[in-house]
């Protein structure tokens, strides 16, 4: 089967993601941004675009470990803050997130791995207050599509420059823009603790459901046309379901609606209405 995002013009992608940062962060009178940086590959990217776009002097990068944290993703976000230039705030998050679960001992993984994700946007969102910049996002197509985040925790952002890039353009895209091949290379993971891997827990890799995503999302073919295409049906009803499931996650909030004007279905103006 042949590689769908060979053929992309990455240096192109580039440049539009750099003048989409630099657009949207100035349209709402601010000029500099701020993210999480776990040291992963999503995180890395937008860092370097970033830096690109505003300038290392305004961008903010903050590493918010765990306990559980692997000491490697700490490394790598250090690493990228010292290739880009951009500002690095490390804030150990071990404190906020035990004292919530300390009188609940049941909590299963799910519900400390989304916790420590808006525990982090929490702080995130604080510190962009502080210094006047806008969060933004570091969720790709692939894990959006997939609900593979986590909602008003990993999800959330002002801006989203790699939204509409799947995990494996993000992987070439970052070559480009020169990401250590030590994080480009290494497994995806949420870092929620030692030795967590996105692609074991999906039950299968980005480089294997990235062209299926494509064909569905971009192509629009449809059961059959897959089938026809050699897609295991399973597979693809599998990843429809996930699709399917997820859509909450990917919208605001559905408000009951009672007047003419109601805000999520009728009024659509852009960001900048009024302006």
């Amino acid at each position: 089967m042949s590689d769908p995002f060979a053929a992309t013009d990455y240096h192109l992608v580039r440049k539009v993601l750099t003048e989409f940062l630099r657009s949207e962060v100035r349209r709402t009178g601010m000029e500099r941004g701020i993210l999480g940086l776990s040291g992963g590959l999503d995180s890395s990217l937008v860092a370097f675009l970033a830096a690109e776009a505003l300038g290392p002097d305004r961008v903010t990068g903050v590493a918010m470990p765990y306990r559980t944290s692997s000491p490697e993703s700490l490394a790598h976000a250090r690493l990228v803050a010292e290739a880009t230039g951009i500002e690095l705030v490390e804030i150990e998050i071990t404190p906020m997130v035990d004292a919530y679960f300390a009188d609940r001992p049941d909590a299963d993984g799910l519900r400390r791995g989304n916790k420590m994700a808006r525990e982090r946007m929490s702080i995130l969102y604080d510190l962009s207050a502080a210094r006047r910049a806008l969060v933004l996002g570091t969720s790709n197509k692939s894990e959006l599509y997939l609900g593979y985040g986590t909602a008003f925790g990993d999800l959330a952002s002002a801006v989203n420059p790699i939204g509409d890039l799947y995990k494996s353009e993000v992987r070439r895209l970052s070559r480009l823009l020169g990401v250590p091949e030590a994080i480009v290379a290494k497994p995806p993971s949420a870092d929620l603790w030692a030795g967590q891997s996105d692609e074991a827990e999906l039950g299968f890799a980005y480089e294997d459901v990235d062209p299926l995503l494509r064909l569905m999302l971009d192509e629009r073919l449809g059961e059959a046309e897959l089938a026809a295409a050699g897609w295991d049906p399973a597979f693809v009803r599998r990843i429809a379901e996930m699709i399917r499931r997820s859509q909450f996650k990917r919208r605001l909030p559905v408000i009951a609606k009672l007047s003419r004007r109601t805000a999520d279905l009728d009024f659509l103006y852009p960001r900048d209405w009024g302006t």
